[in-house]
């Protein structure tokens, strides 16, 4: 599975690619905001990620950016499952922050969930970490709890974080069959 945003373009890792997750990830700044990376994040952890087989229901992408030079590899994205719950999370590597690639790859890992069939998504970012949790505002996800603490393997320890969900409706759920096509009181985008 692959998908083409305006910019970027979201694709499985494959074990050949450990070498360019490593030298984007290996980021203490990174890692502490993510559950589930460890720090230090060795070049073992890397080869890891990049074999890790998908799962139809909560794939997993490398964020990549064509260029006249290639796809440069600019973060992750995916799905997994926390507690009964399709979870998505994500991380952008620091030399491309405050572009909106976090975002766009967001809206389409949203628009993939969706044709995969999941009705709701969660979404968690450490209180320490806002900016994730503008990412999912932008995104639509409504906050449902700011008291909550996940572990973060990075910092070792278990640290407060904020959580997020949003329900997702099927692309047709947004037609409507009134004589307005249902536009009347909608904000075009």
């Amino acid at each position: 599975m692959f998908y083409r945003s305006e910019r970027l373009f979201l694709r499985p890792a494959w074990p050949e690619d450990w070498n360019a997750i490593h030298a984007a990830i290996d980021d203490e700044g990174i890692v502490r905001n993510l559950a589930r990376a460890p720090w230090p994040y060795t070049e073992n952890d890397a080869r890891m990620f990049a074999s890790r087989p998908q799962d139809e229901r909560l794939p997993h992408f490398l964020i990549t950016r064509p260029g006249p030079e290639g796809s440069a590899l600019i973060g992750s994205i995916g799905l997994s499952e926390i507690e009964g719950e399709a979870n998505i999370g994500y991380w952008i590597a620091r030399a491309h922050w405050g572009r909106g690639y976090a975002t766009e790859a967001g809206r389409a890992m949203l628009s993939l969930a969706r044709g995969l069939g999941h009705k709701r998504l969660v979404g968690r970012h450490f209180l320490d970490n806002p900016a994730s949790g503008l990412v999912l505002r932008r995104l639509g996800f409504r906050p449902v709890d700011e008291r909550g603490a996940i572990f973060s393997a990075g910092r070792g320890q278990t640290c407060p974080s904020a959580r997020f969900e949003i329900e997702l409706r099927a692309e047709h759920d947004d037609q409507d069959d009134s004589p307005d096509g249902g536009m009347e009181g909608r904000r075009a985008a």
